[in-house]
């Protein structure tokens, strides 16, 4: 049988990763499926024990994988004598958030949020200010980040 032996503490966590990466706009089972990859001591894991492990169908399963290789959540490999896939997630890749989700992810919010801010009307001025605060603020991060990042991995190299 494919299924992971999960403790109660890690079947608890692969629930509470699955209420924050829905909250970042995940179905139910991308998310849990993300928290099991992030949770369980086996780091790569076949289609087989995900489905199994978490108790869903195979459809969902299928659906949840296809969302998060799409996404680049997860990616997988597979190993020499052995036709089956095994994946695993990139979150704990901080190279691959940095610059694919988060710069991606604010660049987009900063954006919309210009958009929206165009076409607000003048009487609402106190809201409107807020959202310029909101967007400025996002625009220094946007500067700022890439430099902090950079700080933080030649930090990690000395």
């Amino acid at each position: 049988m494919a299924k992971v032996n999960l403790t109660e503490t890690q079947k608890e966590l692969i629930e509470k990763a699955g209420v924050v990466f829905e909250q970042d706009g995940l179905s139910p089972a991308a998310a849990r499926t993300i928290g099991l990859l992030l949770v369980s001591d086996e780091t790569e894991l076949t289609f087989d024990a995900i489905y199994e492990t978490l108790n869903m169908s195979k459809s969902a399963a299928s659906n949840a994988i296809n969302l998060l290789l799409a996404t680049q959540k997860i990616e997988y490999i597979t190993k020499p004598g052995d036709r089956k896939r095994y994946f695993r997630t990139r979150l704990v890749e901080l190279e691959s958030i940095f610059d694919d989700q988060m710069l991606g992810m604010l660049n987009n919010m900063v954006s919309i949020y210009k958009e929206i801010l165009n076409q607000r009307t003048d009487k609402t001025q106190k809201f409107n200010n807020s959202l310029l605060d909101i967007i400025q603020f996002m625009e220094l991060m946007q500067k700022e980040m890439p430099l902090i990042f950079q700080r933080w991995k030649a930090s990690k190299k000395g």
